[in-house]
């Protein structure tokens, strides 16, 4: 086991990564604020290691919730059965939720516990490679809605993230490749020489070396924490973590949640936000061709659906986040290695790549 440390001004929290760590409750223990549990989970995650979870907390009085799988459910109506459970247990301030699964469900949970009587102690256990190296850290919690990805949540920290690498020897090889989405960003945004590692040893993380997938949790991680601790809220340096996703939460969104998974949508996001840093002269074509490839390398696409048009992946695009006074901001790389947010580009230069990308 390796442990990395998330160092916040006024709290601070461990990511332990390794194998093995679903059973191991000296991990959790520490950071359970009563002896009521409610484990979260969905109907995928609970026969692999629901029990297993149980076992290790029989000393606590522990319920759990199982939710349906799948994008489509992260919504106001399943963090509600949540609620509900929690208050048919008649558990209190001093309960914990413990979210065992992907990032759908660690941001159902951890909203969940954000509200739930003004905000209770929560631990992320994740067993997907995005909500690994992603979603369980930070803090960003929250659900959808028919108009915009993410757009109800709350900033809600674990008391700590707990990720079983062996998880990953029953992930469906699609979602592994939508977590390698994440892994590839960290590179893109703040660690080249990290993109140059990934270009080297693709084909073995694709192939579950353990090793390797250690290693590219445990980097992942540390360029996300160390970006969450300058900036926890979102006022500035954190939105790079947001490359590719204006892009692909538009894709996400027109196509309807779930039909293509997070990590694909950023794929192809992350390709267009080169393009157009490429079209703003700061990215060369070598460059490009290193994105274009790293992401093939990955089994990730590189196009956006092409029955989305130009205008109506705009419009989807100024329901981003980050648009302020109805421009645009849009995260874009000035060199690989080096991100930047910039309400500079207009409309008309989005929709000229956009509309050449429809016709790909």
């Amino acid at each position: 086991m390796q442990t990395l440390a998330v160092e916040l001004p006024d709290r601070h929290y461990p990511i332990h990564v390794g194998p093995g760590l679903l059973d191991d409750v000296s991990l959790l223990t520490p950071h359970l604020a009563g002896r009521q549990v409610m484990i979260v989970t969905n109907e995928t995650v609970a026969p692999l290691y629901l029990d297993r979870l149980k076992t290790a907390l029989a000393d606590y009085d522990v319920k759990e919730v199982v939710l349906p799988d799948g994008e489509a459910t992260k919504n106001l109506e399943h963090v509600e059965r949540i609620w509900d459970a929690l208050l048919a247990a008649g558990f209190n301030r001093r309960a914990t939720l413990i979210a065992l699964g992907g990032g759908v469900t660690g941001d159902m949970t951890g909203f969940a516990a954000a509200c739930y009587q003004r905000g209770i102690a929560f631990i992320q256990m994740p067993t997907t490679l995005l909500a690994q190296v992603d979603s369980s850290v930070g803090g960003k919690t929250g659900v959808n809605h028919p108009r915009g990805k993410n757009m109800i949540g709350a900033f809600h920290q674990p008391r700590v993230v707990i990720v079983d690498t062996d998880t990953l020897k029953t992930l469906p090889a699609r979602e592994l490749t939508a977590g390698l989405a994440e892994v590839i960003k960290y590179g893109l945004i703040r660690d080249v020489d990290f993109m140059a590692w990934l270009e080297d040893n693709m084909a073995g993380l694709r192939g579950l070396d353990a090793p390797l997938l250690t290693e590219a949790i445990l980097r992942s991680c540390a360029v996300k924490a160390g970006i969450v601790v300058e900036d926890e809220t979102e006022q500035g340096v954190r939105a790079y973590l947001n490359l590719g996703h204006t892009f692909g939460h538009a894709i996400e969104t027109a196509m309807g949640y779930g039909k293509w998974l997070h990590g694909e949508a950023v794929g192809a996001g992350m390709m267009m936000a080169t393009a157009l840093s490429h079209r703003l002269g700061w990215l060369d074509d070598t460059a490009v061709e290193r994105v274009a490839a790293l992401l093939e390398a990955a089994g990730l696409p590189r196009h956006a659906p092409a029955d989305v048009s130009a205008e109506r992946f705009l419009e989807l695009m100024h329901l981003d986040k980050k648009v302020m006074d109805a421009r645009l901001r849009l995260v874009l790389l000035k060199a690989l290695g080096d991100a930047c947010i910039t309400d500079e580009v207009d409309d008309a230069q989005v929709h000229e790549l956009l509309a050449q990308w429809e016709r790909q």
